[in-house]
């Protein structure tokens, strides 16, 4: 009698994948030092101004009623331009679109009006 045998085949060796470390780049803060209350410019010192005056802005004269009106800055008329060019674009190319909803809205409205008014004669009648 014969006993069946299985044939395995040798086992293949798997390499494992190496994995380095994270890593991360710590962030590092210059250091913040802040003078004390009590501090004076040493003597024989000038102080320097930093700061850089803004010139007045623009103002139109009206000699007739003499007022001066501030005159806005580029910024601004450029801002207000596009916001009113904006506005009336949208406006011309939305208004055809909503006059036909409308138009079905009110036929629809209109139609559902009708067979109320129908139903309700309907019901007087009987």
């Amino acid at each position: 009698m014969e006993i069946p045998t299985i044939q395995i085949p040798p086992t293949q060796t798997i390499e494992t994948i190496s994995i380095p470390l994270p890593t991360a780049e710590v962030p590092s803060y210059q250091m913040i030092i802040v003078p004390p209350s009590d501090l004076e410019r040493p003597e024989g010192t000038e102080e320097i101004k930093t700061e850089t005056e803004t010139p007045p802005p623009p103002k139109l004269d009206i000699p007739v009623l003499d007022i001066q009106l501030p005159l806005p800055t580029a910024e601004v008329v450029a801002t207000a331009t596009y916001a009113a060019v904006a506005a009336v674009a949208t406006t011309t190319l939305a208004t055809p679109f909503f006059d036909q909803i409308k138009k079905k809205l009110q036929k629809f409205i209109q139609g559902k009006i009708d067979k109320w008014k129908e139903k309700k004669s309907q019901k007087r009648k009987i």
